[in-house]
């Protein structure tokens, strides 16, 4: 097969505790999962259906962070927007294909679950939405998913509560519990394979905690899971 230029690098996510890494098929993320947070950003958090949106696959960015070790992921501030919030995620990788997954089954298609942070330029998509317009630019730009290592579900099991938290600066601006998630992550894979044949190495990235905000030049987000993960990016 020959193609017309060199095609580009397939992206990954690393694995704890292994040197295979994770390939990306594709990451969708779910949008007003917390109440709170759908309070917060003006909208009715009534347990309607789930809505979703995407990134594309090479969005994603290495930011994991050992617990109290590990490096610390450098990130340019993104163009076209002067508030870029935060918004800190339990994501599901997803291990095997399957398509109208009933919520029963839904666990046997997790390969396993990772930290992320789906960035938002925040004035863009709001410009966007206030004209009715698609606000793909205000969510799925470059590097605009960083992540941490994916933990096997062999080794972290199925969690349905932990903490979640973010801190800027050391200063803690988001907390919840996975306990507060509208759609649990079993009805997320079954609502979600109605609309898409899920395949592995799919990401999702399962909504936020009240609590975001913006993040300027030379902020130190850390942030984490409880038993997952935690990810460490300053922006520069």
């Amino acid at each position: 097969m020959t193609f017309a230029f060199t095609p580009p690098s397939i992206a990954t996510v690393a694995i704890e505790n292994s040197t295979a890494l994770f390939p990306v098929h594709r990451i969708y993320c779910v949008g007003r999962n917390y109440a709170a947070h759908a309070r917060e950003m003006g909208a009715d958090p009534s347990r309607e259906p789930p809505f979703f949106f995407c990134k594309p696959a090479d969005a994603v960015w290495p930011a994991d962070r050992s617990v109290g070790a590990g490096d610390t992921a450098s990130l340019p501030y993104p163009s076209a927007t002067s508030n870029l919030h935060h918004e800190i995620e339990l994501v599901i990788a997803i291990g095997k294909a399957g398509h109208e997954i009933p919520s029963t089954q839904a666990n046997e298609y997790i390969f396993g679950y990772a930290v992320g942070l789906d960035m938002t330029r925040r004035d863009l998509q709001n410009r966007l939405k206030d004209k009715g317009h698609p606000w793909e630019t205000g969510k799925a730009f470059d590097r605009s998913a960083p992540i941490s290592r994916i933990t096997p579900v062999a080794q972290c099991g199925h969690p349905s509560k932990g903490r979640v938290w973010l801190k800027v600066n050391d200063q803690l601006k988001q907390s919840g519990d996975l306990a507060d998630m509208i759609w649990s992550v079993p009805e997320i894979i079954s609502h979600l394979s109605t609309y898409f044949e899920l395949q592995a190495g799919d990401l999702i990235f399962t909504g936020t905690p009240e609590g975001v905000g913006p993040v300027k030049s030379g902020d130190l987000i850390t942030a984490g899971v409880d038993e997952i993960a935690e990810i460490a990016v300053r922006f520069r």
